[in-house]
């Protein structure tokens, strides 16, 4: 099966995948060192996220994000993360299975948009599609969907958001939905 099959699964699916073979994997960090790290990386995401939203207000992206999430938790169960090789990469392997608690969904990495993407899942996600560590969960999380300052959107068909084209980039980006006059820029 292909990334896209499986992107094409998850935007339509009325319930959550089966779990990858063999079950979701244990963690091995203890979760008074994996809490404690999340409790620490706090504050410097939410610098980053303030640091983000500056920089939008100073170069807005050409599309606006509406709608509201139906709590499906599709986006939860396919998580793309881009393949990091190296010492580097198994690190950021570590540190989003041992301490964001994910896990590999697919044993392959797919090639996506000219990019090495990793499929992972999260092992806190409720059976009502809500995250069961809502307040810590990671960046990957807070800014799903992901609006671009420069390129296209990334959001999961049937999640409840959509992205639109701002009027004055309409032009730019024929073909796609414009905001009507009832969505604010």
């Amino acid at each position: 099966m292909d990334l896209n099959e499986i992107l094409e699964k998850a935007e339509n699916a009325t319930s959550p995948p089966p779990d990858p073979l063999g079950g979701i994997p244990k963690q091995k960090l203890s979760p008074v060192i994996r809490w404690t790290l999340r409790v620490l990386i706090l504050p410097f995401l939410w610098l980053e996220l303030l640091a983000e939203k500056i920089a939008r207000w100073i170069v807005p992206p050409p599309f606006k994000q509406v709608g509201t999430c139906k709590r499906r938790g599709n986006c939860c169960h396919y998580i793309l993360l881009p393949e990091v090789r190296g010492i580097l990469g198994w690190i950021l392997t570590f540190w989003h299975t041992e301490v964001f608690g994910f896990y590999p969904r697919t044993q392959e990495p797919y090639d996506y948009e000219g990019k090495r993407i990793t499929v992972m899942g999260c092992r806190y996600l409720n059976k009502n599609g809500s995250c069961s560590k809502h307040f810590f969960r990671p960046k990957v999380c807070r800014s799903w969907p992901v609006i671009e300052i420069f390129g296209y959107p990334r959001i999961l068909k049937g999640c409840g958001y959509q992205a639109k084209v701002k009027k004055s980039y309409a032009k730019k980006y024929p073909g796609l939905t414009v905001l009507n006059e009832t969505e604010k820029e």
